[in-house]
């Protein structure tokens, strides 16, 4: 039996993403640029989608455009806003806990002369909205800050942080990677006080290839990618109809049953974290506290590397990660930031769960963790 526990890097597509994405390409499979009734019924299709995504979000459909994915969503936010604002206001704010995609992104406009400030947790672990506000001045044009941690769970105080700078700041552009938050969390434009908001498809059960960028009216971006006009001249490039439709089939079912799915997954956090506490081969440091998605859970197995548990669990058919699956097993200092100790980062694993996670499943990683121990520990 095999376990799949890494659902933040990628989910399993439900089964409605699954029939959207065969109907497009066996059906449906126009071009919605063309002008032609065949191009015109896929044209419809994305639009559904547009729909569907915009209703979760409560915003507007025209404000929604389709990208590749969440880190050319993020790309956009940010090298679009730098390019329609940066000459004139070149300050962007963002934290040290972002994605890689947001992290790069911004060392690379700092490369081309953009003043980049980061903004690192407190003692406590959390970034303080004041300390973004207090960065923030008359230069400042973007705020980019994620709102759900990727490598341990932690919310962010993004809706207290933007309405915050909007009160003092009501120009500065402020954008959110909302990855993982998206369908786990409630996410609306409004209540979050966000005028850029990044999604990604496959992070909820959706197909990989395919995100979104909510823009709110008004705000202008310089297109990263030019060519054909679509997506209103934002995105340019022959949609994919088969992901886009998928994206909009998982959504609409997911949007009802998020309440109920958080609170599934937290009974299931609850019950892991109970099942490791009752371990016995060594000291266990958990990594996400009580201010994280109960669907991401970060905990470090005492005098066990990362690689090595992770290996280890690989071989009885259990999969988790040991951080963000963008970088690859490298290191990322995220945990550190977080207020992780260098030695408890050195051994962190990442369970990443769903609401359909099982607690059979939860006990087979339990159990494989307790034959780690005792194995690893006792050939040291």
């Amino acid at each position: 039996m095999n376990v799949y526990l890494d659902n933040a890097a990628t989910t399993k597509p439900c089964k409605e993403a699954i029939e959207a994405i065969n109907f497009s390409l066996t059906e449906n499979y126009g071009n919605p640029s063309s002008l032609h009734s065949f191009g015109l019924k896929a044209q419809l299709a994305v639009d559904e989608a547009r729909k569907i995504i915009a209703s979760a979000l409560s915003c507007d459909a025209q404000n929604i455009y389709f990208t590749s994915g969440a880190t050319e969503s993020n790309n956009m936010a940010l090298r679009g806003i730098a390019g329609a604002y940066g000459k004139r206001k070149p300050k962007i704010i963002t934290t040290t806990v972002e994605h890689a995609s947001v992290k790069e992104t911004v060392a690379d406009l700092e490369n081309k002369g953009f003043e980049i400030v980061r903004i690192s947790p407190d003692e406590n672990g959390e970034i303080n909205p004041a300390d973004i506000v207090n960065a923030a001045d008359e230069n400042t044009c973007l705020i980019s800050m994620m709102l759900v941690n990727n490598e341990n769970g932690y919310i962010l105080p993004v809706a207290k942080t933007f309405k915050a700078v909007k009160r003092r700041f009501p120009d500065i552009i402020t954008h959110c990677d909302c990855v993982q938050g998206f369908m786990k969390l409630p996410v609306k434009c409004a209540e979050l006080n966000a005028d850029i908001i990044s999604l990604s498809a496959h992070k909820i059960h959706g197909a990989k290839g395919v995100g979104a960028l909510y823009i709110r009216k008004g705000v202008r971006l310089t297109p990263i990618i030019t060519g054909g006009k679509q997506e209103k001249g934002i995105r340019s490039g022959t949609e994919s109809v088969p992901l886009i439709t998928a994206f909009g089939a998982a959504v609409k079912k997911l949007e009802p049953t998020i309440p109920a799915r958080y609170e599934k997954a937290s009974e299931l956090k609850a019950y892991l974290l109970d099942k490791l506490k009752k371990l016995d081969g060594g000291e266990i440091t958990y990594n996400s506290g009580e201010n994280c998605s109960p669907y991401i859970i970060n905990v470090s197995f005492e005098g066990i590397r990362s690689e090595i548990m992770l290996h280890f669990l690989e071989e009885k058919g259990i999969y988790v990660s040991s951080g963000s699956a963008c970088s690859k097993g490298a290191k990322s200092g995220v945990l550190e930031e977080l207020g992780v100790s260098a030695k408890n980062a050195d051994s962190a694993i990442r369970v990443s769960i769903t609401a359909e996670t099982t607690e059979e499943e939860l006990d087979l990683f339990a159990q494989a963790v307790s034959e780690a121990q005792k194995k690893i520990m006792k050939s040291k």
